[in-house]
């Protein structure tokens, strides 16, 4: 199972809205046949799986048994039922990590695969299985976007200097993984205010795939044209409570008609429009809105080595951190939401 998760990570980045699935093939303890959802609209895992088995290797399928991360699927898409498959070619066991929440899924892919006859096991490592499939399940059970806090800290626990001025507080590795993470993830938020003052690009130079969506939080939408998310180099949404109309502007426009409840209306928005993974980037105000809020399913907080005085205090998260890596001379904490 622990196979079906490293094959599964590979397509991150790729699959959203669908979920990273990782599968494997097994006979009498020989791996026969493995594979994982590349891309979005393409073959799922379970079929790479049985397309990758060698020629010769192909009559033991009714012998063998399936892994795979997250339940086969049992609805017509882009791709036919994965449960069809495996009925037709009579695998006789399938081992589950844990259950698909989409709806038309979430446990009838097992239901269909016993009344076939298959000897199906739920629930193997389903903690780390749930964990890989978080931004899937979240997107189709809640009708939003998974969302990921993400800011960097002194460490005396300053987020910014006090004067508006961009500020290093990471090291260069910890950079390089931040970009990573942008091309993992569908979308990436900032604030106006950000916007202005670090005149952030938010695209992924420093690692390899693609750059997200980027959304711009603002009141009126006006903006100068010189800043780097109103280039070309990645998508732009102006998000805005009060839209002025801008000559020329190269950005999209989401009109956010429910101003008391202005994250709700954006989130919704983001659904509709099929993005399932949102990195909330900054600045100070615009994360504490996501944490008062509630809209928040994970942080991940660096740490930097020096500190920053005088400077404005980071946000507070309600939680203890869950996990903790070193990153050189920085600390990664990963939090998650636990309401």
């Amino acid at each position: 199972m622990r196979r079906c998760f490293s094959l599964a990570r590979l397509g991150a980045g790729y699959t959203s809205p669908n979920p990273m699935v990782g599968a494997v093939l097994v006979h009498n303890g020989r791996i026969i046949g493995e594979g994982y959802h590349k891309a979005y609209g393409q073959s799922h895992a379970e079929v790479n799986a049985v397309n990758s088995v060698a020629p010769e290797d192909k009559k033991l399928l009714p012998f063998s048994t399936l892994y795979v991360s997250l339940e086969p699927c049992t609805i017509f898409g882009n791709t036919p039922p994965c449960t069809n498959l495996i009925l037709e070619k009579k695998i006789p066991k399938v081992v589950i990590s844990c259950l698909d929440h989409t709806p038309g899924v979430n446990g009838t892919g097992v239901e269909r695969l016993r009344a076939g006859g298959v000897e199906v096991v739920v629930g193997t490592l389903e903690k780390e299985g749930q964990w890989l499939s978080r931004f899937r399940n979240t997107f189709v059970r809640e009708n939003r976007p998974y969302i990921i806090l993400k800011f960097a800290q002194s460490a005396n626990g300053m987020f910014a200097p006090l004067e508006n001025r961009q500020h290093w507080l990471s090291n260069p590795f910890s950079r390089r993984l931040a970009h990573k993470w942008r091309s993992e993830v569908d979308a990436i938020l900032i604030g106006a205010h950000t916007a202005r003052t670090d005149n952030p690009q938010l695209t992924n130079r420093l690692w390899y795939g693609k750059s997200p969506t980027r959304i711009v939080l603002s009141r009126s939408g006006l903006l100068p044209q010189t800043l780097g998310v109103l280039d070309k180099a990645a998508p732009t949404l102006l998000a805005c409570t009060s839209p002025t109309a801008l000559p020329e502007n190269p950005a999209g426009l989401i009109r956010l008609q429910d101003v008391e409840h202005p994250i709700a209306a954006l989130l919704e928005e983001l659904a509709n429009r099929k993005l399932a993974t949102l990195l909330v980037e900054g600045g100070i105000k615009t994360i504490e809105h996501f944490i008062q809020a509630g809209y928040w399913d994970e942080a991940r907080v660096i740490t930097g080595s020096g500190h920053l005085y005088p400077g404005r205090p980071g946000p507070q998260l309600p939680y203890a951190p869950v996990s903790r890596i070193r990153l050189g001379s920085d600390q990664l904490d990963i939090y998650t939401n636990e309401r």
